[in-house]
């Protein structure tokens, strides 16, 4: 029953490369990760991160991060560099042994390029891009030979070295397969693999002027390492014919294998990067690692672990079939692992003083809490108690309605963790909003001491005025509108004008004072919190909402 239940619970790309080792198509098993570093990462390349790196794992294998940067006109340095920290945190530590640029290749793919040339499978073509798309043809119609298909070898050659060396103006000239231009997939009709382009290079300068095309160089890159499994998403299953004659026509031993899997798609969500783009250059957010996008750099900000990721990819799966993924999975991921690791600490996000007039002026009291009551291992800690505290406002009504067990005059409730009170008074500014409580104490009833001569049904937070912290806390919601989705009509955005609610005058315990960027803790009754890791400091902590306590979302069993 073990093992049978062992196989159903395979993904068909396991089922396939169990398949090749055992028919002798593969010795190691080679995976590897290549973002074009043309922008951030999002949520859905964490899912191909975590696949890729885990089947290597899985098969004792090797996985290799690769940087297709075969388009500089589009790619930077600042993008390389954050590429590298999310899969870094993702995956933990990379050996530099593990990670690979594209453009390390720029002189093998051009003697493979001219190596097509010679066996008469490439040529240059002069038409322009817009006579290209012309002479492609339609779904339903072939396309037409470019009248400079029959260019000969020689002069192919000679024109592709010239195209090397600086001779031709962008858009040109530029290097073709030779395919087939009735071929029913496009893909296959004479695509173009290297252009002219003079720009910079983040890695190679100034050294080309000439690039290879992402179709022409990847197959090529796969082939070079020693991939054995390049695994890639579903929108690059008509390209697979190309890759596979690529590799074919340069006769690589032992070509790499692709194997196509659906994309992650997440409700409601931004993952475009020309949008993303747009939200930070007009300010709307707070650069690509704004908490309330799904760029991995913001989800780390907002507090997500790579624990929460990994569980997350876990309940989606790997298929074939495209789906859509609703966002609450992904915040049930991260409090099912937040919720036995982080101290559950007080916080008040709206306070109003609460004054205890028959407790002792001037002292202070600590009282002993536990960290996390459903994870005893991680002991108790000392809590400052005193005459005045700070609770939240809605702690406390005037006129409460039915059914309302927290605080309001001549009622009794328990101070978590410290002692009953029961409201004696209350004051108010000239706008009738309530500024202070009043209350007396209970000195029999202090938590712990085993008092039981009668019950309360509200218990309500606190921390202690004169030792609190203050802080500043930052309320998310989705940046997207969810009644009206992600769209409007016109392709802009349905912004939520509540995505962000900043809480400028909070008070924490003392003891967060201490807590360093990206710790997180679960607030009492608010949800978990870490400390902003961009803007809070000692002389100004932030914190930002990971996520709240509840959600609807419950896993299928």
């Amino acid at each position: 029953m073990t093992e049978e239940t062992e196989v159903v619970s395979r993904n068909f790309i396991e089922n396939i490369i169990d398949q090749d080792i055992e028919e002798g198509h593969c010795k190691k098993v080679v995976t590897r990760f290549p973002p074009e570093p043309n922008g951030y990462l999002h949520i859905g390349h964490a899912k191909s991160i975590l696949l890729n790196s885990g089947l290597a794992e899985e098969y004792n294998g090797t996985f290799h991060l690769r940087f297709d940067d075969t388009n500089p006109m589009k790619e930077k340095t600042e993008f390389v560099d954050s590429i590298m920290e999310d899969v870094k945190w993702i995956c933990g530590d990379l050996d530099p042994a593990q990670v690979y640029y594209a453009s390390d290749y720029f002189d093998q793919m051009y003697e493979c390029a001219v190596k097509l040339i010679k066996k008469g499978k490439a040529y240059v073509c002069d038409l322009t891009a817009d006579e290209i798309r012309e002479y492609r043809g339609t779904l339903t119609e072939p396309g037409k030979d470019s009248p400079y298909r029959e260019r000969s070898v020689e002069e192919n050659l000679d024109l592709f070295e010239r195209m090397k060396n600086d001779e031709f103006q962008d858009g040109e000239k530029v290097l073709r397969a030779k395919i087939d231009m009735a071929s029913p997939n496009i893909n296959m009709r004479d695509p173009i693999i290297y252009r002219v382009a003079h720009m910079n290079h983040h890695n190679t300068g100034d050294k080309w002027c000439i690039y290879p095309m992402y179709d022409f160089a990847h197959p090529i890159e796969d082939a070079i390492e020693g991939i054995s499994h390049s695994i890639c998403t579903l929108e690059f299953e008509d390209h697979r014919p190309l890759y596979d004659w690529v590799v074919r026509e340069l006769e690589f031993e032992n070509p790499p294998k692709q194997i196509e899997f659906s994309k992650l798609y997440l409700t409601n969500v931004v993952t475009g990067k020309r949008y993303i783009k747009k939200l930070v250059e007009e300010n709307i957010v707070d650069g690509w690692d704004d908490p309330r996008l799904v760029s991995i750099a913001a989800l780390r900000r907002r507090g997500f672990t790579p624990e929460s990721i990994r569980k997350f990819m876990e309940l989606c799966g790997v298929s074939k079939s495209q789906s859509s993924v609703d966002y609450a999975m992904l915040e049930y991921c991260i409090r099912e692992d937040l919720k036995l690791k982080r101290p559950r600490m007080m916080a008040v996000l709206d306070p109003i003083k609460l004054v205890i007039t028959n407790y002792p002026e001037n002292e202070i009291e600590y009282l002993d809490v536990s960290n996390n009551q459903e994870n005893e291992e991680m002991g108790t800690r000392k809590v400052p108690f005193g005459r005045e505290l700070y609770i939240d406002r809605e702690d406390f009504m005037i006129e409460p309605p039915r059914k309302y067990f927290r605080l309001y005059p001549g009622n009794e409730v328990r101070l978590m963790n410290a002692y009953f009170v029961t409201c004696t008074d209350y004051a108010t500014d000239e706008e009738g909003n309530v500024t202070e409580v009043y209350c007396t104490y209970d000195p029999e009833t202090k938590s712990g001491s085993g008092f039981n001569a009668r019950k309360v049904k509200g218990t309500i937070h606190w921390v202690c005025a004169d030792t609190a912290q203050q802080a500043e806390v930052r309320l998310y919601e989705n940046i997207i509108d969810e009644d009206k989705g992600v769209y409007n009509e016109d392709g802009s955005l349905n912004l939520n004008p509540n995505s962000l609610t900043i809480m400028e005058h909070c008070y924490v315990e003392p003891a967060l004072a201490e807590a360093e960027k990206a710790e997180s803790f679960q607030f009492v009754r608010h949800g978990y919190f870490c400390v902003d890791s961009k803007d809070s400091s000692r002389n100004h902590l932030v914190f930002n909402r990971i996520v709240s306590l509840k959600s609807s979302y419950r896993p299928n069993k």
